[in-house]
């Protein structure tokens, strides 16, 4: 890849990077104004990198993906402009339907018997979603059949994104741990860690970067433009 090309991409990575950085420590000092503004512009970031890091044509993949984190993006701001159950709905609407996105993203790379060759992650993500639904029902009222649907469609993503490859696996896996400690804090009162939104947001955001990293090692066999170093985007 030319240079006209890598500074840019540098550039937008360095820029998501401060953003991430920036939220992540005001969640630990609990500067909640800077967390949530600097929250409307994480995934407007990590798209712009993914913009900048493939090219013209872009495929069927990469346009999924970024359909996916502007769906991301309208799940972490709508909430902001309600509040109570509203707000959850909100959130949990735009997630699902990101999770969606990245389910058809991710199918056509699934095809070749992957979903057979990892019967254990499967059965482990089921087991998983089950646990947590159980843990959540008691509190969670009328919202148990929403936040059913989206852990079912949750854990469908997090193994179908096993097709991509390790980097994504694991990225789809942290979003199942992210999401499950939202709604553990939302309906389990025994669920209260230490500084609990900062771990929330930093699986949150490697789950995402992870992905990402996962859909540009696999475009850069199409399309040169994946800045990404070969050997943390493994195909695992």
């Amino acid at each position: 890849m030319n240079s006209q090309r890598t500074l840019p991409i540098r550039a937008a990575w360095t820029v998501f990077a401060l953003i991430a950085a920036a939220h992540l420590v005001a969640r630990l000092v609990d500067a909640e104004t800077v967390a949530n503004v600097s929250q409307w512009f994480l995934m407007p970031a990590l798209a712009g990198t993914v913009w900048l890091a493939t090219s013209a044509p872009r495929g069927r993949l990469v346009v999924l993906v970024l359909i996916a984190l502007g769906f991301s993006w309208l799940g972490d701001t709508a909430p902001d402009l309600s509040d109570g159950d509203t707000s959850f709905l909100l959130m949990v609407g735009f997630f699902l339907l990101a999770q969606i996105t990245y389910i058809v993203a991710f199918v056509p790379y699934n095809r070749d018997g992957v979903m057979r060759r990892h019967r254990a992650l499967v059965a482990g993500y089921a087991v998983v979603v089950v646990l947590l639904v159980a843990a959540c029902a008691p509190g969670a009222g009328a919202l148990l059949v929403p936040a059913l649907v989206y852990g079912t469609a949750l854990g469908v993503m997090a193994v179908l994104s096993a097709g991509l490859g390790r980097t994504a696996a694991i990225g789809g896996g942290l979003f199942l741990v992210s999401d499950g400690m939202i709604a553990l804090g939302a309906f389990a009162d025994w669920f209260g860690p230490p500084v609990e939104g900062f771990w929330i947001m930093a699986t949150y955001i490697a789950a995402q970067v992870l992905i990402v990293v996962g859909v540009l090692a696999k475009t850069r066999d199409h399309h040169d433009g994946a800045s990404v170093p070969h050997v943390l985007a493994g195909n695992g």
